[in-house]
């Protein structure tokens, strides 16, 4: 009998059948590969036990000037400021009224309020804050009126339903007394894009008089927040919305407001697509933003800046070193991306990089690639001076020019997603493990469920299944964050277990090889024997992992058989001591072998396991 090595090669490959990867990787979740060999995860936890209020697609931190850790979140209902773990309100107000425009009415027997408001302007699920409203006897009290509520229904232009605690009673008469005031906070996004069909959707005559519409045309786009640090202070963004400003030193008391309204504030843009701060010469930019000469009509391909270091005044003249330019190719600015000595833009179709070269003209654009694409505003990410991004069936790189990737998993990724919630993926930096991670969603979900990996130290790719809705790597905080569609943040590398539960449960690991076989494969070979060769790093207690051992005989065959057994740690002193060796009995052309665990406080890293073979006949 034989030892033979069963050593593979890193990474997953897609891209081939499973007898030309012969030995290599084919299948994987929740593994990644450490110097050529595979190993779980780390695992994640909550970064507090606070929830927030729609799905968010940004987070954000930073340290003040007073050294106090602070976190952003923008979600299609809110704007947070995230301080010693309390989610705090700073969604910025749309419309306040004067006393006693909006008046109430109830319903004897419903906890259903009717509002009032000439023109209130807002949407459903919009939120308003009543004060100073007065009661109107019975059970709907004045402390029932006052605070925030979620307009559950629109009725009109001007009227608007509210739920509140309490049933009303035959005494509840009265409009909320004359001092009521309402603060409407801007109008909430969509956390899905939706999609219409029917008459109108689709271009006229496209079919036979009279035929049924088979198109189908978005209905509106996702709440995607862009931010960035003016100083200790925040500037931010929804897509195609107003640039909104928030004083770090007014504290989380004081909601952002308008950088329009700012005193001070000279033409700035009142529209944009995506904003953040150059950080070697610290202008202020906006995408996708109005013109300077013509406010409120919005240029999906005009760049704005500030004067330099100035926030404020965004008027073009000899005395200030603000200005614009002009993207000249593609429909609209998708995202921007600053890297350590440029930015880069990307519109639908076109990149494109603005570096500041200094007086006269502040910035210099040029086109550094067309016949490109994004998958959304948040699809790319720096590391470093490269930047990486998924495309709509592609994944690119810039590093000085634009690359499209050569990726070994590209297939099993893209004939399996979600195209129509294609925007919501989230490309994040794992900077500890040379990692750039994409979430998006599968072809059977409309919320981000999976992810995909590559890594570029090791020029890799593999990928798993995860729930994320936006990711940053670790800086101010020690370890990466995460957000994820219940509403909750987590620390990653964190532990070795899943935390979005409690109590933790564990991570299911696991790799697959594809076969391997004896000389051309025309020989049958049988296996008495495995040495396995694992490392249970970190682990604590009796971590356990399994090892499978899968045969076929053809090519187009299925794995017929298994035989598994478990690689046991035996104590938990540090010095590990592994199943020395274990017997099998399989035989086949080709065997596979697939490594998993499905237990807490395990993690493991895979070496070379041995295994005993020689030939055999089929029987």
């Amino acid at each position: 009998m034989t030892l033979t090595p069963l050593r593979f090669k890193p990474g997953i490959n897609r891209e081939i059948t499973p007898f030309a990867n012969e030995g290599g990787w084919i299948d994987g979740d929740k593994i990644r590969f450490r110097d050529s060999f595979p190993e779980t995860i780390g695992g994640w936890s909550q970064f507090n036990n606070q929830t927030f209020a729609g799905t968010a697609r940004s987070i954000h931190p930073w340290v003040s000037l007073s050294g106090q850790q602070l976190l952003s979140l923008g979600t299609n209902l809110k704007y947070y400021i995230v301080e010693g773990g309390q989610p705090l309100d700073i969604t910025p107000i749309r419309l306040t009224t004067s006393a006693g425009s909006a008046t109430f009415s109830a319903t004897t027997g419903s906890s259903t309020i009717t509002v009032s408001n000439t023109l209130h302007g807002a949407t459903l699920g919009a939120f308003v804050t009543f004060s100073a409203a007065a009661s109107l006897g019975g059970n709907i009290i004045a402390s029932v009126l006052n605070g925030e509520h979620s307009i559950t229904r629109i009725i009109d232009t001007n009227s608007y339903e509210i739920e509140v605690s309490v049933v009303a009673t035959s005494s509840d008469t009265g409009d909320g007394g004359a001092l009521t005031v309402a603060a409407y906070q801007i109008n909430p996004g969509l956390d899905t894009v939706q999609f219409g069909t029917g008459w109108g959707t689709g271009p006229w005559s496209r079919g036979t008089w009279n035929s049924s519409s088979t198109t189908s045309v978005s209905t509106g786009q996702l709440r995607i927040w862009s931010q960035d640090n003016f100083g200790e202070d925040l500037i931010f963004c929804a897509r195609d919305s107003a640039v909104y400003y928030w004083d770090a030193t007014l504290g989380t008391s004081e909601r952002a407001v308008n950088i329009a309204d700012l005193s001070g504030s000279l033409a700035a843009p009142t529209i944009a697509r995506r904003v953040l701060v150059s950080e070697q010469d610290r202008h202020t930019i906006a995408f996708g933003c109005d013109p300077e000469f013509d406010t409120g009509v919005q240029d999906p391909l005009l760049i704005r800046f500030s004067d330099q270091e100035n926030i404020l005044d965004w008027r073009s003249r000899e005395t200030t070193t603000a200005g614009e330019l002009r993207i000249g190719t593609g429909n609209g600015i998708v995202t921007a991306v600053q890297t350590k000595q440029q930015i880069l833009v990307l519109t639908d179709i076109s990149a494109h990089t603005i570096q500041f070269v200094g007086a006269p003209f502040t910035f210099g654009l040029s086109e550094v690639s067309t016949n490109i694409s994004v998958a959304g505003p948040n699809a790319a990410v720096a590391a470093g001076d490269n930047v990486f991004w998924m495309g709509k069936g592609e994944f690119y790189a810039y590093a000085g020019q634009v690359q499209q990737m050569d990726c070994r998993v590209k297939d099993y990724v893209f004939s399996d997603i979600n195209f129509s919630q294609i925007e919501k993926v989230a490309a994040g930096h794992n900077g500890a493990f040379s990692e750039i991670w994409w979430f998006y969603p599968s072809a059977a979900s409309s919320e981000n469920d999976r992810y995909v990996v590559y890594n570029y130290a090791q020029n890799i790719w593999y990928y798993g299944t995860m729930a994320r809705t936006a990711w940053v790597d670790r800086g101010s905080q020690q370890y990466p964050l995460a957000t994820c569609p219940s509403g909750c943040i987590f620390y990653h590398e964190f532990g070795l277990n899943d935390g979005s539960v409690n109590p933790p449960v564990a991570l299911s690991a696991f790799i697959e090889s594809s076969a391997v076989d004896i000389a051309e494969g025309d020989q049958f070979m049988f296996a008495s024997r495995l040495l396995p060769d694992i490392t249970f790093r970190k682990s604590t207690g009796t971590p356990l992992a399994t090892f499978t051992l899968k045969a076929k005989n053809f090519p187009g065959g299925e794995l017929f058989g298994d035989d598994a057994t478990s690689t046991v740690r035996s104590t938990t002193v540090p010095i590990e001591q592994f199943t020395t060796q274990t017997f099998v009995r399989i035989r086949g052309r080709a065997m596979a072998l697939r490594v998993e665990s499905s237990q807490t406080e395990t993690a493991w890293r895979l070496g070379v396991p041995r295994l005993d073979i020689r030939t055999d006949g089929r029987r």
